[in-house]
């Protein structure tokens, strides 16, 4: 314990899933005094990025009040972090106020990028990546006729989630696939999908690549003209520019380099987790797992700097993905420990009601870390996400 010395300030940036679960990490008892924390955010309520799909759709609200997840003590600032300056170890926020830390969580998260490669795609595509855009589509859909065309591009998990959720709700739905639909499954899970997607009458155009969008149509490589009242853009994540733009190297991405302690290799103040984070130039999966394994290990590193002791190197341990096709159908894809997929999948309502479980076990373990830090049950001990994944897929 630090006794009469005054608390380390720390300013974790970014408050998504990484970011809540490391702010309320840092409230461990143990080798030091709690820290002064600061969250800074630049919406005043927590966003559930996996229900976007639910909310553009208008099934689901996707936002939850910042009270019940965050613990006594940690100071939630709704502002734009827009420069970390390394010299003078202050945060710059778009309002003009300054924030001094002694360490900072980088944990800005992850955006959906419309390509300005593809003419009229920035002009007229949806993305939905993001609460705004989502509630923008929300809106756009609302007031579009049932039987109007809806064209999603992108046949990743975010695509397939959208596009299952608009067609169980009767709209007339294109998926385009730009090569292959869901590149991340099994071939087997493949075709399971691909069932589904036959059930819901969603028309899957699989080697289709989109050369332009209009405002009523896309336009294809081969010059053929698709008609669409609404296109929805879900190929791609792109990560804001803070770190690159506070002079600290990231990757082709803007993704923050890392080493195997979540510490940027250019300041060991600055720690990072989730999809803005690129430890040893190998970043890990962009998804909410990722973020809620990494969030409490970037705040265990900072806990260790703290106390003078050497930070332990990040484990992590995915068993796969678990997607929803609509409400009523879902799939879950078994994996191998490097993250690539086995032939072996689940399907099914049963499989809907899983997924339905881990996003509600989500806030549900988020919130009991804000109660008792390190009480969730894949924060035990350093964290070790052996204790609820069959595999570890890294460990360094």
């Amino acid at each position: 314990m630090t006794g009469n010395k005054a608390p380390k300030k720390v300013v974790v940036i970014g408050g998504g899933y990484s970011g809540t679960l490391a702010a309320n990490h840092l409230r461990m008892h143990g080798r030091v005094d709690t820290p002064d924390i600061t969250l800074v955010n630049p919406r005043p309520k927590f966003v559930e990025r996996i229900r976007l799909h639910q909310l553009a759709a208008g099934n689901y609200d996707a936002t939850v009040d910042y009270g019940s997840l965050l613990g006594d003590g940690i100071n939630l600032v709704v502002d734009t972090a827009t420069r970390i300056d390394t010299g003078s170890r202050t945060v710059e926020l778009d309002s003009g106020r300054k924030l001094d830390y002694d360490y900072v969580i980088y944990t800005v998260g992850s955006t959906g990028v419309v390509p300005e490669s593809v003419p009229g795609a920035a002009e007229f595509a949806y993305p939905m990546a993001e609460l705004e855009q989502a509630q923008c589509l929300r809106t756009v859909i609302d007031n579009l006729h049932p039987g109007a065309p809806v064209t999603i591009v992108g046949a990743g998990l975010t695509g397939i989630e959208a596009a299952t959720e608009f067609a169980e709700q009767g709209r007339n739905v294109t998926l385009i696939c730009g090569g292959q639909l869901a590149p991340y499954l099994s071939e087997p899970g493949r075709r399971s999908v691909a069932k589904v997607m036959r059930r819901l009458g969603v028309k899957v155009l699989e080697a289709d690549l989109v050369a332009e969008v209009r405002p009523d149509a896309v336009v294809f490589a081969d010059g053929a003209v698709r008609p669409s009242a609404v296109t929805v853009w879900t190929a791609g994540f792109g990560v804001p520019d803070l770190a690159a733009a506070s002079g600290l190297r990231t990757d082709a991405l803007g993704r923050l380099y890392t080493d195997e302690t979540l510490t940027s290799l250019d300041d060991d103040r600055i720690v990072a987790a989730g999809d803005c984070a690129s430890p040893s130039g190998e970043p890990l999966r962009m998804c909410c797992a990722s973020a809620s394994q990494l969030g409490p290990q970037a705040a265990a590193t900072v806990l260790s700097r703290i106390a003078g002791t050497a930070p332990t190197n990040f484990e992590y341990g995915i068993p796969g993905a678990c997607i929803s096709l609509g409400r009523k159908s879902g799939i879950f894809q078994v994996a191998r420990k490097d993250d690539t997929p086995v032939n072996l999948y689940f399907s099914g309502r049963l499989v809907a009601k899983i997924k339905e479980g881990i996003c509600r076990g989500t806030l549900w373990g988020m919130r009991r870390e804000a109660r008792k830090p390190g009480s969730a049950f894949w924060l035990k001990g350093a964290p070790r996400p052996t204790e609820f994944a069959p595999e570890v897929v890294r460990k360094p």
